[in-house]
């Protein structure tokens, strides 16, 4: 009964368009650009066969309806998203998702709106994601978090006919007080380091003394010309500096004899 009802009504639709040429030509006769695909349904069942395009097509008057699909890839922001890491920090990331369709068929018939659908399943991948993640792998591993959200929607909407090409994060936020509580651990951190760095200098600066000293108690006239040294170095830099020369005789008592 059904089928029979069809062709009854198809023939009518085609011979209204008879009747009503050249002017039904301008409302039957389709136009789709190079990018784009048209999905046509004929008393509401899907015409069998691919997807109609690029170029022109033909509708029957009241008993066809088409829906273009375009096929290039679209880009959408996924908006900044609170997210509990796996080691209880409470973050904020947003992303961006490049996708396009795939099968023109399975994106109008499987789904309802498969550009709110991909966008809403990319939010909650995206909070998933994050808590799986601590909060350095958020901070220095966004590119592997960009595979893995990539990959779990692609799996996701491969029956919607829609091929997720690339996401990529944006942005990593933190709150204020966890900002500053890094800061100052990072500061005591290089603070550790620069009195670590000065001490062994200190060590190496007392042992090239040491050694130094070795030197000069083997020689007494070492410490002589070291005397004269320092008095040169003395009024060649600070000339307001007044001198007086003792002689290096009364300091021999207080320097070890020479090994023998």
């Amino acid at each position: 009964m059904g089928t029979r009802i069809e062709c009854i009504v198809t023939v009518a639709s085609i011979l209204f368009f008879i009747f009503t040429m050249p002017l039904a030509v301008f409302v039957c006769i389709k136009v789709v650009a190079e990018f784009e695909r048209a999905v046509i349904f004929r008393l509401g069942r899907l015409k069998k066969g691919r997807a109609i395009g690029p170029g022109t097509f033909f509708v029957l008057p009241c008993i066809d309806s088409y829906t273009c699909v375009d096929l290039r890839t679209v880009s959408f922001d996924i908006p900044a998203q609170e997210a509990l890491t796996k080691d209880a920090v409470t973050i904020m990331v947003d992303a961006v998702v490049y996708y396009r369709v795939e099968d023109p068929l399975n994106a109008v018939v499987k789904v309802t709106d498969f550009r709110h659908s991909t966008m809403m399943l990319a939010m909650t991948s995206l909070r998933n994601i994050l808590g799986t993640k601590n909060l350095t792998d958020v901070l220095s591993e966004r590119e592997s978090i960009s595979a893995a959200m990539q990959e779990v929607l692609d799996e996701a909407t491969h029956p919607w006919g829609v091929k997720v090409e690339r996401v990529e994060i944006k942005d990593v936020s933190l709150p204020t007080q966890l900002q500053r509580a890094m800061a100052a651990e990072a500061e005591a951190s290089r603070e550790a380091r620069a009195k670590v760095i000065a001490a062994e200098g200190e060590m190496k600066a007392s042992r090239a003394l040491k050694e130094a000293a070795d030197v000069i108690s083997e020689s007494p006239a070492a410490l002589q010309l070291r005397y004269l040294q320092t008095l040169n170095t003395i009024s060649a830099e600070k000339n307001s500096t007044i001198v007086f020369p003792l002689p290096i005789d009364l300091l021999t008592a207080f320097v070890p004899k020479a090994r023998s």
